[in-house]
């Protein structure tokens, strides 16, 4: 479990939301108001569910960077996982309809960001516990 990046949860919401929830296509799921609350200003502030995803996905995306600073095999699987999920996100993104919108695409943008810092920083790490005895 802890191995699964933590970047499934929200590409799971986007998918329960797009097949399961809200499967007319009447509504797009993307801009259901999840909550509005007024602000002092007098302004409405209206929290969206494509929008709720994105932020998960960011928070998310900062524990991935953490975890990528753990060194030995279990940031190997780490890394390898990372690599099928962006792999699995950008063939949804190419091959089926409700995930060509712009909030599947920074899904996708995100899962990149995590793929690529993922092994930038485990190899900063890496490259910091080799020692020379000479």
């Amino acid at each position: 479990m802890r191995y699964i990046p933590l970047l499934v949860v929200p590409i799971l919401l986007y998918n329960a939301f797009a097949f399961l929830i809200f499967e007319s296509t009447d509504s797009d799921f993307r801009e259901a108001i999840m909550f509005s609350m007024p602000l002092v200003s007098g302004a409405t502030f209206s929290l969206t569910v494509g929008a709720t995803i994105i932020i998960l996905a960011v928070l998310l995306l900062g524990v991935e960077v953490v975890k990528a600073t753990r060194i030995g095999s279990a940031s190997i699987v780490d890394h390898v996982l990372a690599t099928v999920l962006f792999i699995a996100v950008l063939l949804e993104f190419l091959l089926v309809p409700e995930a060509a919108t712009s909030t599947f695409v920074v899904l996708m943008a995100i899962a990149l960001v995590d793929l690529v810092c993922g092994f930038a920083v485990s190899l900063k790490s890496a490259s910091r516990t080799v020692t020379f005895d000479g």
